[in-house]
């Protein structure tokens, strides 16, 4: 059977980063097996669902080069939630209830204080038929319930978890219908699990107790329930569940100047026992990607960690990957020569400026004979090879000056920056004609 993942986000917001790392690990694991990753768009709530959030699911997945191999929306797909129901229905796994959200309450607290699980008590199953009528007389509409096998432990073997082992017996009959008719996660997304032949599902281990649940409508469906693996939630640096990592989506990285593949190495290693490392190119996590390697406490999300891994991926990205985002006119031998000491790839075009000129960068009354000399020198020394290494050799011999003092007026009046990329690579860059004149007092 071809291993087929999905990723299944719901078009009410735009994606954050713990989605993206959801997606990220059902991409790499359908890739690893020659599979198929979809993409489910879960828009059941019409009222909150909106198309602009759709688009930027898209756009974000296609940003990260995770492109689904097929594609569908549940809102197509209404009449078939319709038809199950009803199969359920009358084979007696799906019931009405009409307590309201408030009565519900009061009996969850009132079994806490009891000190006995707050699951719901099945009271809906005691009413008549006359019931029934006399409540939809009144006006209550159901809600409905999909009704646990308690004869029946839950049981699956979890790719991250383990053995899991649930009693029904202690779980609510979860709701998959409000009074309004519109639809609840759970069902939709396991008719559509089968009808995709979905075999293999990623997700975070807050769903667990959903799987539990789900695996019985699997079964009361005839249906065998995919491979799930529940790994752990992110966490932010205070090293607790984050209410930031919610707002930290595609967008704002690309504001910030995150490669996506930076963002790719760092999901798809933090919260594994493999280490994080600056690649490129997907393929080799892909093939080491293994649920084996995942742990079971929380995987905590750095920024500042996610910054110094994208600066080594921008030093290892070559000229054709970035040509069409540098500043017109930088060339390769440009671009090699700035990039280890950029950041961001957008950073290059502060060297791009320093190289083509013009740099204010003020001369140091003390260092005016010296510089001039410099000027003098590089006006006669040979460009064709290594000029710096040239000019500064013979400044050494003629002033006396080395390390610090030779170097870095040059590299202050040259650039305008104390610090930067090799001077043996930039100052060719600069050119004869406008390193004379930026010595020149």
């Amino acid at each position: 059977m071809t291993v087929t993942t999905r990723f299944a986000p719901s078009p009410t917001g735009k994606l954050h980063v713990g989605n993206i790392r959801t997606a990220l690990h059902n991409w790499m694991w359908a890739k690893k097996q020659g599979g198929r990753f979809l993409l489910r768009i879960d828009d059941t709530d019409e009222a909150r669902s909106e198309e602009r959030f759709v688009e930027s699911i898209r756009a974000d997945l296609g940003w990260l080069g995770m492109s689904p191999d097929g594609e569908q929306r549940q809102s197509g797909h209404f009449d078939r939630y319709e038809r199950v129901f009803e199969q359920l229905r009358s084979a007696g796994r799906i019931y009405p209830c009409y307590e309201t959200p408030q009565e519900l309450d009061l009996k969850r607290k009132v079994l806490l204080g009891r000190g006995l699980p707050p699951i719901y008590d099945r009271a809906a199953l005691k009413l008549s038929e006359a019931d029934r009528r006399k409540l939809a007389s009144d006006g209550k509409r159901p809600h409905w319930r999909f009704r646990l096998d308690h004869d029946t432990p839950i049981e699956w073997s979890d790719r991250i978890r383990g053995d899991q082992h649930f009693d029904p017996a202690l779980l609510s009959d979860p709701v998959i219908r409000r009074e309004d008719e519109s639809w609840l996660y759970l069902l939709p997304s396991v008719i559509d699990d089968i009808d995709m032949g979905v075999t293999d599902v990623v997700r975070g281990e807050d769903h667990v107790s959903n799987t539990a649940v789900q695996i019985q409508m699997f079964e009361a469906l005839d249906a065998a329930p995919p491979a799930f693996a529940h790994e752990a939630l992110l966490t932010g640096v205070e090293g607790k569940l984050s209410k930031r990592l919610g707002s930290l989506g595609a967008e704002h990285f690309r504001e910030e100047g995150i490669e996506p593949q930076a963002l790719i190495a760092l999901l798809a290693r933090i919260g594994t026992s493999d280490p994080v490392e600056p690649v490129a190119d997907p393929a080799p996590l892909i093939e080491r990607f293994d649920f084996a390697h995942f742990g079971r406490a929380p995987a905590r999300f750095d920024e500042e960690e996610l910054r110094m891994l994208n600066a080594k991926i921008v030093h290892l990205l070559d000229f054709d990957r970035v040509a069409a985002r540098l500043p017109d006119g930088m060339t390769a031998e440009a671009w090699d020569a700035v990039r280890p000491n950029l950041m961001r790839v957008e950073d290059a075009d502060i060297w791009w400026r320093v190289i083509e000129g013009p740099v204010d960068t003020g001369h140091d009354p003390a260092d005016r004979d010296f510089l001039a000399q410099a000027a003098e020198l590089a006006a006669n020394i040979d460009w064709s090879g290594d000029p710096w290494h040239t000019l500064t050799g013979a400044l050494k011999q003629t002033t006396g000056r080395k390390g610090r003092a030779l170097f870095l007026p040059l590299r202050k009046v040259l650039t305008g920056h104390d610090h930067g990329p090799d001077m043996a690579a930039l100052l060719p860059l600069i050119g004869r004609e406008r390193t004379i004149a930026r010595l020149q007092p």
